[in-house]
Order: C-alpha cells, then sequence, then structure tokens
C-alpha cells in the first residue's frame, strides 16, 4: 500500500457547515447594521480563514478598527453557534470509519479557529482523528505548508505516504505546498469546473471512492 495516512480539509470536505457559517455572518452584519450576504456569497467568502471571511462580507467603506470589532464579534459568536445546523455530508463518517479499521492514520487541518475545530471533531470524529490542526492565531494557515507538516509530525507520517483531501482553491495549493497527493471533492463548497481552474486534477463524486486509492 503505498498511502498509509489521509490529511482531510474541514469544511466542504467532511461536513457541511455552511449555513452555520451564513447565519453567524448574517448575525455579525446585523449586529453593525450591515448589509447581509446570502448563502452563495458565503460560499465564496469561505477557504481562507475566519479573518478573510468577514472581510470579505462586510462593506468595503468598513475601516481597519472597525473591522477588528466586526471579526471579535464574529469570532465569539460563531464559536458558540458552530455545530446548530452543521453535519457531515452523507458518506463521510462510513469513509472514515472504514479508513480507521484498516489502519490508516488521520487528521484534519482546516484554517477554521482552533476551538470550534475541536468542539467540532470530538462531536462527529473525536473518537477516531486525533489529531486535528486549526487556526491558533500563531502558526501560519492553509496554503502555507505549517499545519500540514505540523499533523503529519504528530502522526509520525511522510508527505510521501499521505493524500490530501480538500475541495477548495486553497486546499489544491495546500497539497502543492507540502509535496502530499492532493484529490478534491465535488461535494463541497467549489464545484469541479473551478477546482480544474485551479489545477486541481483527482476528484471524487462520492466519500468511498477515496478507497480505491488504497
Amino acid at each position: 500500500m503505498k498511502y498509509n495516512t489521509v490529511i482531510f480539509d474541514l469544511d466542504g470536505t467532511l461536513l457541511n457547515t455552511l449555513e452555520d457559517l451564513t447565519d453567524c455572518v448574517n448575525h455579525t452584519m446585523k449586529t453593525f447594521r450591515y448589509k447581509e450576504r446570502t448563502i452563495e456569497e458565503v460560499r465564496g467568502f469561505v477557504g481562507n480563514g475566519i479573518g478573510m471571511l468577514v472581510r470579505r462580507a462586510v462593506p468595503d467603506f468598513v475601516t481597519e478598527e472597525q473591522y477588528e470589532k466586526v471579526f471579535d464579534e464574529y469570532k465569539n459568536y460563531y464559536t458558540e453557534n458552530c455545530n446548530i445546523k452543521t453535519k457531515p455530508y452523507e458518506g463521510v463518517p462510513e469513509l472514515i470509519i472504514k479508513l480507521y479499521n484498516m489502519g490508516i492514520k488521520l487528521a484534519i487541518v482546516t484554517n477554521k479557529n482552533q476551538k470550534a475545530v475541536n468542539e467540532l471533531n470530538k462531536k462527529y470524529f473525536g473518537d477516531i482523528i486525533n489529531v486535528a490542526v486549526g487556526d491558533n492565531g500563531i502558526r501560519e494557515r492553509k496554503p502555507s505548508a505549517e499545519p500540514v507538516n505540523e499533523a503529519l509530525k504528530a502522526l509520525s507520517s511522510k508527505a510521501s505516504e499521505t493524500i490530501y483531501v480538500g475541495d477548495s482553491e486553497v486546499d489544491i495549493a495546500t497539497a502543492e505546498n507540502s509535496g502530499l497527493y492532493g484529490v478534491y471533492v465535488t461535494w463541497g463548497f467549489r464545484d469541479k469546473k473551478q477546482l480544474e481552474a485551479a489545477g486541481g486534477q483527482r476528484f471524487i463524486d462520492n466519500p468511498k471512492d477515496l478507497l480505491k486509492y488504497f
């Protein structure tokens, strides 16, 4: 077996978090009397962490000082409300269990804030995925290789033995920067055409399709 490790993105790959992200964006926009955003707008805003999500959501006239206040509100609200409508994509829990039973080492690497990552991972995958690297405000975020390398170190895995699974342009760049074999899902926040335009080459339409790589 060539690969013995899988690193997953979280939002749009394992979990459908889009409704909670949108609801929290709009709570924040209403709090500051800014224009609310549609779910499709938020879909396009995600991928580079919550800081960039909020920057993309606020109006152009917002100053840096105002942005910091908006970001603090969003961050605090989302941490407490990140799991209202969120749920795994169909077939994902079964895939994770199958990989675990095959002896595959598993991790999550995401740009979501670490506290929310810990909560969501514990609820959905906590007994199986023990390594979950999020944004702690210190390490670099994806597409930097730093969070991936941290996960690899925790798993005692090599890049050459690892598949990276994601759903966005950021994930494609992350796999390339980390030297990982990238596989991209078509059920997430970007469609196949967008992923192909960003350089993606290998795609799966169903979680169980990942098993063909082992």
